[in-house]
C-alpha cells in the first residue's frame, strides 16, 4: 500500500526483444525509483537505462545483490551470466530480501512495514520450495528431462536436479537451426523422453518442429503444456503471481513426465 507499482511489459512478453514506446520512457523517467533484473535480460533497454545513471535517479538492479559465483555463467556472446534467476527460489528470496532493505533505505518511515512484508513473503518463498521439492520427487530421476524452446530453466535444473535443454540457447533473440533441432530430436529419441514444452513468452514454432522431427525417428513425443518461463501469466492462467506461476510450471512438468 505505500508503493504505486507500474510495471511495463505485461502477461506473455519477451524480455529479450521488448523495446520501450516512448510512453514506456516517460513512465521510467517520471518513476521515484527504477527496478529491473539486469544481467543482460533487458537486452533492448540499454539505453533507457543508461540514461537513469546520468539522472542520479534511484535505481534497484536485482544483479547487484548476487555473488558471482552464485550466477550460472552463459555461452551467448552478449550475456556473460544466465539472467534467469527467478527460477532458483533461494535467490528470489535473496532478491525479495535486497527490494525490501532498499525500499526501507529510500523511505525510512515506513521501513518496518517493506520487513514486516519480507518476513511473511520468506515464509511463502520456503513453503513454494517445499511443494516443488514434494513435486519433482514424483518423477523418476531418469526422467529428469525438462526440453524447451529456450533455455531459460536452468536456475530450475541446479536448484532441483533436472537436465535442462533449451532448443534456442538463452536467448530468444537467436534462431534454432536446422542441425539445432535434429540433434536435440535424436537425443529425445535416445533418451526416450516423454513430453517437450511450449513457453507463454515464445512462438511455439520451433518446439512443434522438434515434435514432428522425433515422430520421423519413431518415437512419440508429447507436447506437455505451456510453461511461464520469461513473463507471469494472468489471473486467468493462475501464473500472475511469483507464487501461483512456479507452481503452475511445476504441476505441467511433473504431471507430463511423471
Amino acid at each position: 500500500e505505500q508503493v504505486d507499482v507500474v510495471g511495463l511489459m505485461g502477461p506473455g512478453i519477451d524480455p529479450h526483444g521488448y523495446k520501450a514506446s516512448a510512453s514506456d520512457v516517460d513512465k521510467v523517467m517520471a518513476a521515484d525509483i527504477v527496478v529491473y533484473n539486469g544481467l543482460h535480460l533487458e537486452g533492448q533497454m540499454g539505453e533507457v537505462f543508461s540514461q537513469l545513471d546520468q539522472m542520479d535517479k534511484d535505481v534497484f538492479i536485482l544483479e547487484e545483490m548476487l555473488e558471482t559465483d552464485e550466477l550460472l555463467d552463459s555461452e551467448e556472446e552478449d550475456m556473460t551470466n544466465d539472467p534467469h534467476i527467478w527460477f532458483s527460489v533461494s535467490l528470489w528470496s535473496k532478491a525479495a530480501e535486497y527490494i525490501a532493505e532498499s525500499l526501507g533505505e529510500y523511505d525510512p518511515d515506513n521501513a518496518d512495514y517493506y520487513s514486516e512484508n519480507n518476513v511473511a513473503y520468506q515464509e511463502e518463498l520456503s513453503e513454494l520450495d517445499t511443494y516443488i521439492r514434494e513435486r519433482v520427487e514424483e518423477v523418476p530421476e531418469q526422467s529428469r528431462y525438462l526440453v524447451t524452446a529456450h533455455d531459460a530453466f536452468s536456475y530450475f535444473g541446479a536448484e532441483y536436479n533436472f537436465d535442462v535443454i533449451g532448443l534456442q540457447g538463452l536467448n530468444t533473440q537467436t534462431e534454432a537451426g536446422t542441425r539445432d533441432v535434429s540433434q536435440l530430436a535424436q537425443f529425445i529419441v535416445e533418451n526416450q523422453i516423454k513430453a517437450i514444452f511450449v513457453e507463454s513468452s515464445v512462438p511455439t514454432r520451433t518446439i512443434e518442429s522438434l515434435q514432428e522431427a522425433v515422430t520421423r525417428r519413431g518415437w512419440e513425443v508429447e507436447i506437455g503444456g505451456e510453461l511461464f518461463s520469461d513473463s507471469l501469466g494472468d489471473a486467468s492462467q493462475e501464473a500472475d503471481t511469483y507464487l501461483t506461476m512456479y507452481r503452475k510450471n511445476i504441476d505441467t512438468i511433473v504431471d507430463a513426465l511423471k
